[in-house]
């Protein structure tokens, strides 16, 4: 990706960092008296930081002229561009409201023809979601005056709170609006079948900044939205009230005056009437997903021989967005929690983790223990992203196996360049397996211990304790190593390259090399048989195609480089030949 692409990234996401900061600062100040004080600060962070976002949605569409083909990254800017915007008018209409700043204007026309529209405006989300909506209005019209801006709000408030603790495999949402008996009031219904509220936390739910949970249910939320619907709804004139029960669902219903004796002669507009159109709310219905498709959970198809990366990531946007750009270079498979990640790791042979921290279900530091504790896979690498920056939460990164630790947010560049070091280490420790002999390899394996050596090491020795024996197999192995074939071809196929029978015959031609460095007038035959061959022939075969010469032309060097006193321990650089070869055929 272009670097003017990626630099508009981080500045979105440096945007939504200062909002995290905002909230901070309001939980820290809300106990100040002078509530005037507050407000002016929060709406001096508001707009100072809607001036450059409008810069970055005008340099966007520039950069949308100048370099089209980058129509989903321009998109996803654009997308997170609004939500920035929502989430700050949302902070400035709240500040207004405690402040008693925010006012009301109410227009005449048809009440309920324009809450049907309001509420239709939510179909693409509920749709995505894969959940049943429906929409009521009783009468189907009637006329009455409301402030559009503020119903607007209230209703998608509502909406989207209902669609974000709502499973759409079974889910279902109703919007349902009728009239008192005395047809001066609308009464506004949104009910739906989610999670509900739990009891200890219903107390909360209409306080600023109160999250909800929504890590739980792999959500988005700023705690703002019931908060602010609350306040709209009092300066309607209008009450809010809510019934919920935990794995049932949740209801709340909205009353508001629409007669005009209700507002005061300068909350009435008598100019304007009720205009039907699109709210603006309903820019704010996609994600990440309609832009890029739905996730299949595995990455298009690349190189076979491209490294296999799971990400995990409780964030689908982000998810979705890290799987593109590193999709294009490696295998990605994805997971949204540790608990779904653990089934693909135990299904799927893997070459690297990457995982967010601050999970549902699962979080990245139980998934991190979990694979380092396990024989089976404790071998994979992983790399932590968490927007947890102390120090002793990187230490306990660490302290538990974690191999690299990157703090959010972080560079798409950065990020890959660590994923290239690791890959490079373990093509460098398979480099050194393959080219050294056995004694060199333990020697190394002793002076850096790690799970991975201890490994390696018990599997030499495991060969090299049946090194004639001609029914040693895979499956042998695997027993002596007290694992399965499958774990034990991914834990050597990681660490040496080799798939468990190349190991073994590896180690089997290493050691014949040893034999023949110190007898080189061994017969082909005897050579083969006490490195576990029945076929000398077979055996011929095999050295020359992992050694690169004939045995008998090894033996010959041997001979010749002895006979001269060169001496260069032959044994031990057995691969150092295959130069010779092609000297032998010169």
């Amino acid at each position: 990706m272009d670097i003017p692409i990626l630099a508009d990234i981080l500045i979105i996401v440096f945007f939504i960092i200062m909002m995290i900061v905002a909230r901070q600062l309001y939980l820290r100040n809300q106990r100040l008296k002078n509530k005037a004080q507050l407000s002016m600060m929060f709406t001096s962070i508001t707009h100072e930081l809607l001036t450059p976002l409008t810069i970055l949605s005008a340099s966007v569409e520039h950069l949308r002229e100048k370099e089209p083909k980058h129509k989903v990254e321009y998109d996803l800017m654009n997308l997170n561009i609004q939500r920035s915007v929502r989430l700050l008018q949302q902070i400035l209409e709240t500040s207004k409201s405690k402040n008693g700043q925010l006012k009301l204007l109410v227009s005449n026309g048809d009440v309920m023809e324009y809450i049907k529209e309001t509420a239709k405006c939510m179909v693409p989300l509920m749709q995505r979601k894969g959940l049943q909506f429906n929409v009521s209005c009783k009468p189907e019209s009637m006329m009455g005056w409301i402030d559009t801006d503020k119903i607007d709000k209230i209703i998608f408030n509502l909406l989207s709170n209902a669609a974000k603790y709502t499973n759409g495999t079974d889910g279902k949402i109703s919007l349902t609006a009728r009239t008192n008996d005395y047809f001066d009031k609308v009464i506004i219904e949104v009910t739906d079948n989610g999670c509900g509220i739990p009891l200890n936390r219903q107390k909360h739910i209409f306080e600023m900044f109160y999250d909800g949970d929504y890590r739980r249910f792999n959500t988005m939320g700023n705690g703002i939205g019931l908060a602010l619907t609350r306040d709209l709804v009092y300066l309607n004139g209008g009450t809010i009230s809510y019934s919920s029960q935990e794995n049932i669902g949740t209801s709340f219903t909205v009353t508001l005056p629409i007669g005009k004796e209700a507002f005061a002669p300068s909350q009435i507009d008598e100019n304007h009437k009720i205009n039907i159109n699109i709210p603006q709310s309903a820019i704010f219905d996609f994600s990440i997903q309609d832009l890029v498709g739905e996730d299949t959970g595995k990455s298009k198809i690349v190189d076979d021989d491209a490294y296999k990366i799971l990400l995990v990531e409780d964030n689908n946007e982000l998810l979705l967005l890290m799987s593109k750009l590193l999709g294009t270079k490696y295998h990605v498979l994805t997971a949204n929690n540790g608990k779904k990640a653990i089934e693909i790791i135990e299904n799927n042979d893997l070459d690297l983790i990457i995982s967010d921290v601050m999970m549902p279900e699962m979080d990245g530091w139980e998934l991190t223990n979990r694979v380092k504790t396990n024989k089976d896979y404790c071998h994979l690498p992983i790399i932590l992203l968490t927007a947890r920056i102390q120090e002793e939460d990187k230490s306990k990164s660490l302290l538990i196996g974690a191999d690299e630790y990157m703090a959010k947010p972080f560079k798409m560049g950065e990020l890959q360049l660590r994923i290239q070091n690791i890959i490079e280490n373990r093509q460098r420790i398979q480099s050194d397996f393959k080219s050294n002999s056995i004694a060199d390899t333990q020697k190394k394996l002793e002076s850096i211990p790690s799970p991975d050596h201890e490994l390696l090491s018990k599997a030499i020795d495991c060969v090299q304790k049946h090194i004639d024996d001609t029914d040693y197999n895979r499956e042998s192995f695997a027993n002596d190593m007290g694992m399965s074939p499958s774990s034990l071809y991914n834990k050597l196929r990681s660490i040496t390259g080799l798939s468990v029978s190349s190991f073994i015959r590896d180690i089997r031609m290493k050691e014949a090399c040893h034999i023949a460095h110190k007898d080189p007038n061994i017969r082909i035959s005897e050579l083969a048989y006490r490195v576990g061959y029945k076929d000398p022939k077979y055996f011929a075969t095999s050295f020359k195609k992992d050694i690169g010469m004939q045995p008998t032309e090894y033996l010959e060097e041997v001979k010749k480089q002895l006979s001269e006193g060169v001496a260069n321990s032959l044994s031990n650089k057995p691969n150092d030949f295959k130069p010779l070869k092609e000297l032998i055929e010169d």
